[in-house]
C-alpha cells in the first residue's frame, strides 16, 4: 500500500499545518520517505471529534458485529504481508523474524479479544431481583452491566512497532470495550504506523463501523500528545514508554476539568533473584540465560531483568566468572533510535563512574554507531541502601548484579525497592523456606512473579498481568496484556427498578446476547 506521509482521521487522509519530519533508518542514520505531514496541536480536534460522534453508535454494536471488525483488523494487517515487515525492519533495524512473531502477537491479541467480546463475561452482568415482600424494606430490582467510557487516546511505543503500537494492546483492548480510538503514531515508526492505520480503517470500513472509530495521527514534540490528552472528547490514555512522558501525560490528564485515567507503562528493573540452590553444580547454562534475557533486542524491553541479587561466596563468583565470558562474547544490536543510544551510554557512563561500582563485563559493539557493546556491573546491597540511584533503569542491554549475604537483610531491601513488572527467582526445593520469605514481599514490588526463568517475553493470555506499582505502571490496578485489559476502558452502570422494555440487551430477563450472569450472587451456567 503507498505510503501518503499524512494522519489519518475517520478512515481520510489528512495533511497537517504543524510540520514535517520524515523516518531514520537507525542503523545508518539516513532518511526513509516520504515526508510526514504533523497536525498541529489545534488541528486534534478533527481526530477527537470524529471518534466522539462515532461513541454513540459504536458502543451500541452487538458483540457478534464488534468481534468481526476485531478479526478484520487481523486480515487486513495480515494481508499487508512483508511490506509491512520490511518497513518495520527499515523503521527500527529489528530482526525480520522478531516482527514476523510480533505481528503474530498483534493479530492473535486483536482475535482474544475477539473471542473476549463474543463470550460477553467483561461486560460482568449482575441482575438482583426484586423482593417486595421482604421485610421491613422491599429490595428493589437491580441489574448492573460495564458500559465503555468513550474515546480512548493510544501512545505508540519504540520498543514494539506492532504489537504496543497503532494496532497493540492498548488499541485492540479499548475498540474490544466499544471505545473509539485515536492513535499518536510513535516518531520512531511512522511508515509502519499508518499501514497499519490503513488496515484498521480498511478493516472498519468493510465491517460497517461508523469512520470515525480509528484515527493515526502524527505530531512533532509533545504539544500534539498533550492537545490529544486534553480534549474534552478523550476519556482515558493508554501510554508505554518512559517515566518522564507517562508522568508528564498522568499531569495533564490530572489537570483537566474533567481529570481522566492514563494507564502509562513506564519504568521497570525486573529485579532477579538468585539463591543458593539454583547456583549448585555448573554455574554456566544459568549465567548464559541471564545474559540472554539480558541483551536480547539490545536490551530494549520493559522486562529487561536490569537487577541481579547474587549471593557472596565462591558459587556466586563462579556464577560471576560465568557471566563476565559469556557477556564478553556478546555483540552489541543496534538500538531503535539514535536518541535511545545516546540515554543508553549517559546511563552506562554515570553507572561505571560510581565509585561503589565495578564494571565486571563488556561485550563488542555491533557494526555501527547505533549499536553499543552490552556491559555489566556489580556492587554490594549496601550501596543500593546508601544511593537508590542505582536501582534506575538504563533502558538497553546493561545490568547490574548486587551481592547479598543474608537473604533477610535482602527481604528489607527488596521491600523498599519502587514498583516493578516482574520479580524472578530461581531456586530449587531446598530454598523453599527463603523463598516463601520473599514471595510477600514481592507481590507487593511487582505485578509479575516467575520462578526459574526469565522476565523477557510476556505471553498474550487471560491470566498475564503487565503492570505493577508505580513507577512501573501508574496504575497497579491493572495490566496492559492480557484480557484484563479490556477492564480499563469500562465503567459499572447500574439499573434499578427500570422497565422491562427499557433495559439494554445485556440485562434483560431473555438474555438475547446468550451471556452467562450472576443473578442473586449465583453465577448461571453458560447457554
Amino acid at each position: 500500500m503507498p505510503l501518503t506521509g499524512q494522519s489519518i482521521i475517520a478512515g481520510v487522509a489528512h495533511p497537517g499545518t504543524g510540520g514535517s519530519f520524515t523516518a531514520v533508518d537507525p542503523r545508518t542514520g539516513g532518511p526513509l520517505g516520504p515526508e510526514i505531514s504533523c497536525l498541529a496541536p489545534d488541528e486534534v480536534h478533527l481526530a477527537t471529534r470524529a471518534a466522539a460522534e462515532a461513541f454513540p453508535a459504536y458502543r451500541a454494536t452487538s458483540p457478534s458485529d464488534r468481534a468481526d471488525f476485531l478479526e478484520a483488523i487481523a486480515e487486513e494487517i495480515e494481508a499487508l504481508g512483508d511490506e509491512l515487515l520490511e518497513r518495520a525492519h527499515a523503521e527500527s533495524a529489528l530482526p525480520l523474524a522478531r516482527l514476523q512473531g510480533e505481528r503474530g502477537r498483534t493479530c492473535g491479541q486483536l482475535r482474544m479479544f475477539a473471542g473476549v467480546v463474543r463470550q460477553g463475561d467483561h461486560l460482568g452482568v449482575r441482575i438482583d431481583p426484586a423482593l417486595p415482600e421482604r421485610a421491613p424494606l422491599p429490595r428493589p430490582d437491580l441489574r448492573v452491566r460495564h458500559l465503555p467510557l468513550g474515546p480512548v487516546a493510544v501512545f505508540g511505543a519504540s520498543n514494539f512497532p506492532l504489537a504496543f503500537s497503532t494496532a497493540g494492546g492498548d488499541t485492540a483492548s479499548a475498540l474490544a470495550a466499544g471505545c473509539p480510538v485515536v492513535v499518536k503514531a510513535h516518531n520512531a515508526h511512522p511508515g509502519t504506523g499508518e499501514l497499519v492505520g490503513q488496515a484498521i480503517a480498511r478493516a472498519a470500513e468493510r465491517s460497517g463501523m461508523p469512520a470515525g472509530v480509528f484515527s493515526l495521527v502524527f505530531g512533532l514534540g509533545t504539544e500534539v500528545g498533550a492537545a490529544l490528552v486534553t480534549d474534552p472528547h478523550i476519556q482515558a490514555v493508554g501510554f508505554t514508554g518512559s517515566r518522564a512522558g507517562g508522568l508528564a501525560l498522568v499531569a495533564a490528564a490530572a489537570g483537566r476539568p474533567q481529570p481522566i485515567p492514563v494507564y502509562a507503562e513506564m519504568s521497570s528493573t525486573n529485579p532477579v533473584i538468585v539463591l543458593e540452590g539454583a547456583l549448585a553444580g555448573d554455574p554456566e547454562p544459568l549465567a548464559a540465560g541471564y545474559v540472554a534475557s539480558l541483551t536480547l533486542g539490545s536490551g530494549q524491553f520493559c522486562t529487561n531483568p536490569g537487577l541481579l541479587f547474587l549471593p557472596e561466596g565462591p558459587a556466586g563468583d563462579a556464577f560471576l566468572a560465568a557471566v563476565e565470558q559469556a557477556a564478553a562474547s556478546a555483540t552489541g544490536q543496534t538500538m531503535l533510535t539514535p536518541q535511545i543510544r545516546a540515554a543508553f551510554g549517559t546511563g552506562t557512563a554515570r553507572l561505571g563512574a560510581h565509585p561503589s561500582v565495578q564494571t565486571i563485563a563488556q561485550g563488542l559493539a555491533g557494526g555501527d554507531d547505533n549499536a553499543p557493546a552490552p556491559v555489566v556491573f556489580t556492587t554490594r546491597l549496601a550501596a543500593l541502601a546508601d544511593d537508590h540511584g542505582l536501582t534506575e533503569e538504563i533502558f538497553g542491554a546493561a545490568g547490574l548484579v548486587v551481592r547479598f549475604g543474608d537473604v533477610a537483610r535482602l527481604a528489607d531491601h527488596l521491600a523498599g525497592l519502587e514498583g516493578q513488572l516482574t520479580a524472578t527467582i530461581h531456586a530449587t526445593e531446598a530454598d523453599h523456606a527463603e523463598a516463601a520469605a520473599l514471595l510477600p514481599v514481592l507481590e507487593t514490588r511487582a505485578g509479575r512473579i516467575l520462578f526459574n526463568g526469565w522476565p523477557t517475553g510476556v505471553e498474550v493470555t487471560h491470566a498475564m498481568v503487565h503492570g505493577g506499582p508505580f513507577p512501573a505502571t501508574s496504575d497497579s490496578r491493572t495490566t496492559s496484556v492480557g484480557s484484563l485489559a479490556i477492564e480499563r476502558f469500562q465503567r459499572p452502570v447500574c439499573y434499578q427498578d427500570v422497565p422491562a422494555g427499557l433495559l439494554p440487551a445485556p440485562v434483560r430477563d431473555d438474555n438475547p446476547w446468550g451471556l452467562r450472569r450472576r443473578i442473586d450472587g449465583e453465577l448461571e451456567p453458560r447457554p
